[in-house]
């Protein structure tokens, strides 16, 4: 049955791109609400007569809190879970589940920034936080839960509809969109705090955007229960139902060398680049002076020029290939940025603005070229749970980096003054693994013969 509704979807153009900007738009409502406080990070701990909303928040308990996005999935393992749950449960009762965990996630994040007093703090494990700081933390890793599980579930959807029919393009628009929801909140984010004198106010715009990306992933949902129904009716009674997911088949997921290598190169890259966005606006704030209510417009240009670059680069591998090519030399530019962004030379913001174009160019290489390379080295059936486990190794990056980074500029800071030097040498040691491992990705590729350097149009068809 599985084979026919694949066959049947693949057939109807109209239903793939359907299914696509529904899941899209989903995604998207999730990543602004992930990168809402990215830019408030200055107006979090400045007090209110230089600019900020008088939080009090240090830089550590910054870091803490954007690196809590990850803490359910990586230390409760649930983002393991979440994909054995796609593939036993399915894409319906996934994808509504991890839906209403970000909105529950993002709800109590804002009860906390809007309705707790930053005055008190809390000590747990010996950590002195501030009992908002605790209580924002726990809903961004309520949030972060559904938001990655979210994301497995869309990337399934999208190898389900789109195999044989230019899935790097389809994953590269998903993509796109994405990075749509993360540019919009970089750049309105501080606008809205200070038009409503009121930082809570971003989340609550999220907060409501998610509510509508529930509802998209609803209707999708109903399409997709319906196109089954339809195929169920045509079925001739001589088809074989595929087998259902068994825990053994994770044994073709854990003995992939090329498996390995891009969750690793996964894992490395994007803590090269998520991360830094948390930290991006205060850079642009610190080193380049760049007024606060604006210093979210450069790096803004980062996600904006995924936009239009990461469908483009999905084409290029779609029509062409070379997709491990592609994440070498994405690797190789994002280690050059933080190279730049390390040295002290040309200290404006023309100068941050040209690097953040660069590495916006980077971040459309690699996931244009890792994503839909995936399904060439696992069959789908292990898809789901392939995806978590990258998602789940991923994560551990997004949840301990943050906390770095901030530990590291608290350190670094010298009477209110934050030096970035070391934090983006940490950065650039990320790009120099990166580009190691897509290195060796492209050598295995010639011994395994996967695909990577295959056009996917020709090799499917």
């Amino acid at each position: 049955m599985v084979e026919i509704i694949q066959k049947k979807l693949n057939d109807s153009a109209g239903a793939r791109w359907t299914a696509l900007i529904i899941v899209a738009f989903t995604m998207m409502m999730g990543y602004f609400l992930t990168d809402v406080m990215s830019p408030l990070q200055d107006m979090l701990e400045q007090p209110v007569k230089e600019g900020g909303f008088g939080m009090g928040w240090t830089s550590s308990e910054y870091g803490f809190f954007s690196g809590s996005y990850g803490l359910i999935n990586v230390f409760l393992f649930m983002l393991f879970f979440g994909g054995i749950i796609l593939d036993k449960m399915g894409i319906r009762f996934t994808g509504t589940m991890s839906c209403i965990l970000m909105v529950i996630g993002a709800f109590i994040k804002f009860y906390s920034i809007q309705f707790i007093s930053p005055e008190h703090t809390l000590s747990i494990f010996g950590i002195d936080y501030k009992i908002q700081v605790w209580i924002a933390s726990l809903g961004f890793a309520i949030f972060g839960m559904g938001c990655e599980i979210c994301g497995i579930t869309v990337s399934k959807i999208l190898a389900k509809w789109f195999t044989g029919h230019g899935m790097a393009l389809a994953m590269g628009i998903q993509v796109a969109l994405a990075r749509l929801g993360t540019a919009m909140a970089l750049f309105i984010s501080p606008i809205i705090a200070h038009k409503f004198n009121n930082i809570s106010m971003p989340i609550l715009l999220g907060a409501i955007c998610l509510c509508t990306g529930l509802l998209g992933f609803i209707v999708y949902t109903v399409m997709d229960k319906k196109l089954e129904k339809s195929v169920e009716a045509e079925k001739t009674g001589n088809e074989v139902e595929e087998e259902g997911f068994k825990f053994s088949d994770l044994n073709v997921i854990f003995t992939s060398p090329g498996f390995w290598l891009i969750t690793l190169l996964c894992l490395l890259f994007y803590s090269g680049v998520f991360p830094f966005l948390k930290f991006a606006t205060k850079l642009m704030i610190a080193k380049y002076g760049v007024d606060s209510e604006f210093a979210g417009v450069i790096p803004a240009v980062l996600p904006f020029g995924t936009i239009f670059l990461t469908p483009i680069f999905g084409i290029i591998y779609d029509r062409i290939g070379k997709g491990a090519t592609l994440m070498i030399i994405g690797s190789l530019m994002m280690t050059l940025v933080h190279i730049c962004f390390a040295l002290p030379i040309l200290n404006t913001g023309a100068f941050a603005l040209i690097l953040m174009i660069v590495l916006g160019i980077a971040f459309s290489l690699v996931p244009s070229a890792m994503w839909p390379s995936v399904p060439k080295i696992i069959p789908m059936k292990q898809l789901g749970s392939a995806y978590a486990i990258i998602f789940y190794i991923q994560n551990i990056g997004l949840t301990l980096v943050p906390m770095l980074i901030g530990n590291v500029l608290q350190a670094n800071t010298v009477n209110g003054k934050m030096d970035f030097t070391s934090t983006m040498w940490i950065f650039a040691s990320f790009g120099v693994v990166a580009v190691i491992l897509a290195t060796f990705l492209r050598i295995l590729d010639g011994k395994k013969h996967y695909g990577l350097q295959q056009a996917n149009i020709k090799k499917e068809k």
